[in-house]
């Protein structure tokens, strides 16, 4: 039992341990949404944030050893945000088109996010850091915690919060448009990736192919919006 425990302790400082378990934790999430006939609820990464959770707290492992190892799927955000402007290159044309309904459902739903957020934090006396954290809560991850060590804000809460706006957009987004009577693609998509980012879209590939195109040019834009919005609404606060 002794040679458990010690190997135990020594696995557990790692990091390879916490990059495999989480790899595998999402695997175990996305094989749970195919079994559940992807039902948005069953969201692989709810999922896998809920195994990780559990491990964590079982094993009494600290965050900041469980992201020694997961740092590298944390840098890797990086590569991702410039590929946004991929699918924003691909349906250049079709955005040219609507370029004034993008622009229009840009601005508000970057505004609604930031200023709704902070307003029903604001009401229930949330003050400070923690406020601050919650502005850029839509914006995709990379982005968001940069704004929020910008503005003073807590980049580690603002990672949670991301994280739950994004797999709450996931799992409402379609039963709510559809009750919305909302049938273009083009605007399910864009408003999802605006509102729940990277999660979001992901969602939107999964239902059609336009709507999580346009779901991606949604998050990229929003995230350049949301840079330039969040620091000026904070220095009013």
């Amino acid at each position: 039992m002794n040679d458990i425990t010690g190997l135990w302790s020594y696995l557990s400082q790692e990091p390879l341990l916490w990059l495999t378990a989480t790899i595998l934790a999402y695997l175990a999430g996305d094989a749970a949404f195919r079994a559940a006939g992807r039902r948005p609820l069953v969201n692989p990464v709810l999922v896998a944030v809920v195994i990780l959770a559990l491990l964590l707290w079982i094993s009494r492992t600290p965050y900041q050893t469980y992201f020694k190892g997961a740092q590298f799927v944390h840098f890797m955000l990086g590569p991702a945000t410039v590929a946004l402007a991929v699918p924003l290159w691909t349906n250049a044309a079709r955005v040219r088109r609507t370029l004034l309904p993008i622009a229009a459902a840009l601005v508000a739903g970057s505004l609604t996010a930031i200023l709704s957020a902070l307003g029903v934090a604001a009401a229930l006396g949330v003050r400070g850091e923690a406020l601050l954290s919650l502005a850029p809560k839509s914006a995709t991850a990379p982005v968001a915690l940069g704004i929020s060590e910008q503005i003073g804000g807590s980049p580690t809460l603002t990672a949670v919060l991301v994280i739950l706006t994004g797999i709450t957009g996931a799992i409402v987004v379609t039963p709510l448009m559809d009750a919305l009577r909302v049938r273009d693609w083009r605007a399910r998509g864009f408003a999802v990736g605006v509102a729940s980012h990277g999660i979001g879209t992901a969602r939107a590939f999964q239902v059609n192919e336009t709507a999580g195109a346009f779901a991606g040019i949604g998050m990229g834009l929003n995230a350049l919006l949301t840079a330039i919005l969040v620091p000026l609404i904070a220095g009013w606060l």
